[in-house]
This record gives C-alpha cells, structure tokens and sequence, in this order.
C-alpha cells in the first residue's frame, strides 16, 4: 500500500532489543618502588628500611639489601601510583631523619 512506509499493518508490535553493557574498570597502573645504592649509607639501616615500610622479614630485606648493594639497584615492591609515593617520601624522609642519603625512586612497571 501507498504511503505506509513498508509496514504490514497497524497490528505489527513494535520490538527492540535492550542491551546492558557492564562498565569495565580499568587496572589502576603499577609503580615499581626501587633503592639505589650509595657508598654511606649502612646496610644495617637499608634492612632496617626494608622491615619498617615494606614489612619484610629479616632474611627477605637482607636478600634486596645485598642485591642492591651488588647490583646498584634493588626492588622493594611493586604498588598503586598513591601507594608507591607514599613509599617513596616516607624512606627518603626517614633516611634524611638519620642522616642518610640513601635514594628510593619510583618507576611506572
């Protein structure tokens, strides 16, 4: 019929189809928090470090303490941005606290 747009009559029910998306959250990114090595800093106070603010035990900080001091660079964990940054100014202001220049950095994983 003339007129009626291709449709089949006034009796046709009318159909959509609802979809639901579920919203993906995305992983927040992982920040590397890292101890450099320094020629004065003890390695006493670097376990020490270790222990207090990254709840290590004794033997684990000693295993990074050593690879640090062998290697120039070691990991102390790997956090949130927020978390990592944290980390980061708590040991440096420990360490200048003591009279230390010991460095912790962190770098996006």
């Amino acid at each position: 019929m003339a007129g009626d747009g291709g449709r089949s009559g006034p009796s046709t029910p009318s159909t959509s189809v609802i979809t639901k998306t579920k919203p993906r959250t995305k992983r927040p990114n992982l920040y590397r928090v890292l101890i450099l090595n320094d020629d004065y800093t003890p390695m006493e106070f670097v376990v020490h470090v270790l222990e207090k603010f990254f709840q290590m035990d004794v033997e684990a900080a000693t295993k990074v303490m050593l690879h640090v001091h062998h290697h120039g660079i070691g990991e102390c964990g790997v956090f949130t941005y927020e978390i990592a940054e944290t980390k980061v100014t708590q040991v440096m202001d420990f360490a200048r606290k003591h009279q230390h220049p010991l460095q912790c950095v962190m770098e996006k994983k």
